[in-house]
């Protein structure tokens, strides 16, 4: 973008210089290009000091520090009522269709949010590609995070080909989808009904046919599905407790659970686990949830 700028005008010889001693003193104007004419160079500074001469120069347009946010496919998420920081948000990516505020927290046992739309289209649904895999997902309808697609990445690498896996919250698929790559076979249950409709529209575009779904209470589960898991994820962060005895009765000796929850340290669920046959707890930091909480997994091998 060519503008009117305050410069200062030096011999070439002295441009490197000049430059560098603008930049110390924090008057160079890093946004616009120095500009050669001649003999001479025009040397953008931030504002009118000694010497200085009003030039045309080509300068970047100032980028506008954004609100923190959650991106999920072409929905952005402020954790913030701000409807001028939703704007620019909006006009700073092409691929962005609307900006959401979620105006509660994860509640209910469908595990669903309340969202306000700030700007763009009227609308909580959005399509989500992850590491290839193509998810249709709708915020209001059903809990979704990106922030755990390096988890996802992370236990399957350490799967062995040929496991049979048991998501127990499987939301609209994310685990299951991804870990059916190396899976013989993925029980995947949710007590969602909407969930269950996407995880299958999910399933489907992701052409799989090792993973069942079910619209079933995780706690009866172990009723259900009738081989023991080699592995089995346990991504209910706030009310995974409960459950864990079933994941116990479904998971093989020698097989691993892996437990997510939000912890105020690390060993806060480690008294609990030993109430159970347990040959190995490792846990790991996830994310930070909260000034004082965050998001650890436990991987935990039964003995």
């Amino acid at each position: 973008m060519q503008t009117k700028r305050w410069c200062l005008q030096v011999h070439r010889s002295e441009g490197e210089k000049t430059r560098k001693r603008l930049l110390e003193e924090g008057l160079l104007d890093r946004l616009c290009r120095i500009r050669p004419e001649g003999d001479f160079l025009f040397i953008p500074v931030v504002r009118n000091i000694e010497g200085a001469v009003c030039h045309e120069c080509t300068c970047a347009p100032e980028k506008k520090e954004l609100p923190r946010f959650e991106q999920v496919g072409g929905i952005a998420i402020m954790q913030e009522d701000d409807l001028s920081g939703a704007a620019a948000i909006l006009a700073s990516k092409k691929t962005y269709h609307t900006v959401l505020f979620a105006e509660s927290a994860v509640e209910g046992p469908f595990r669903t949010k309340k969202f306000k739309v700030l700007t763009g289209r009227d609308t909580t649904a959005t399509e989500y590609i992850e590491y290839g895999h193509h998810f249709s997902i709708d915020l209001a309808h059903a809990y979704f995070s990106a922030r755990l697609s390096g988890e996802r990445q992370r236990i399957l690498s350490l799967m062995q080909k040929g496991e049979r896996v048991t998501d127990m919250f499987a939301g609209v698929g994310p685990f299951a989808i991804t870990l059916a790559e190396k899976a013989s076979v993925v029980y995947a249950g949710d007590i969602n009904p909407e969930a269950v409709i996407l995880m299958v529209r999910n399933i489907t575009r992701n052409h799989l046919t090792n993973v069942v779904p079910s619209l079933s209470d995780a706690i009866n589960l172990p009723d259900i599905i009738p081989h023991p898991a080699d592995r089995v994820i346990m991504n209910l962060p706030l009310h995974s407790l409960p459950f864990l005895e079933a994941a116990f009765r479904m998971v093989r000796p020698g097989g691993i659970i892996h437990l997510y929850a939000l912890v105020s340290h690390e060993d806060e669920y480690v008294d609990t686990l030993r109430a159970f046959r347990v040959e190995k707890v490792e846990s790991r930091y996830v994310r930070s949830y909260s000034p004082d909480r965050f998001h650890v997994v436990y991987d935990i091998v039964r003995g």
